[in-house]
Order: structure tokens, then sequence, then C-alpha cells
């Protein structure tokens, strides 16, 4: 079980960061991650009871998980016309 919702936190992760990056901006780092946190909690499929439980085993799971996905975000080269 766990595996499976570790996936769709990796994924989730991803549009988190660009959905906290859009909502705001530069700078605010410590604001952009609570958001995400909150995205991927908000979007995973299970019961609230079920979030909950995950949030706290999986906290730090989570919290690496967006910091890669902010990385790869970082690193990625940039489309034309940015």
């Amino acid at each position: 079980m766990f595996k499976n919702v570790k996936n769709q936190i990796k994924e989730l992760a991803k549009k988190a960061v660009k959905v906290a990056e859009t909502q705001l901006g530069s700078g605010q780092g410590q604001a952009k991650k609570k958001l995400a946190i909150e995205y991927i909690l908000k979007n995973l499929p299970l019961p609230t009871f079920v979030k909950s439980i995950i949030s706290i085993l999986l906290s730090s799971f989570i919290d690496d998980v967006i910091e890669i996905a902010v990385h790869y975000m970082q690193n990625m080269p940039k489309e034309e016309g940015e």
C-alpha cells in the first residue's frame, strides 16, 4: 500500500511545486513548501482519516519529494520565450 501511495505522492509533488510557484512566485520558500504539502494531501485519492495518518507517517518522505521536485524544476531547461 505504501509503495502505491509514495508513487502518487511523487507525481503530485511535481504538480504541487508548479502550483505553488505559480500562486506565490519567487521567494517565499517556506510558504510554497507548505502550499505544496497541502496540495499533495488534498489531492491524494484517500479518505481524510487516512490522509492524516499518511501525513504523519510519511512527512519526511513528502518533504524530500518536494525538495527533489523543486530541484528538478530549477534545473529544467527553460522553454523558448521564457
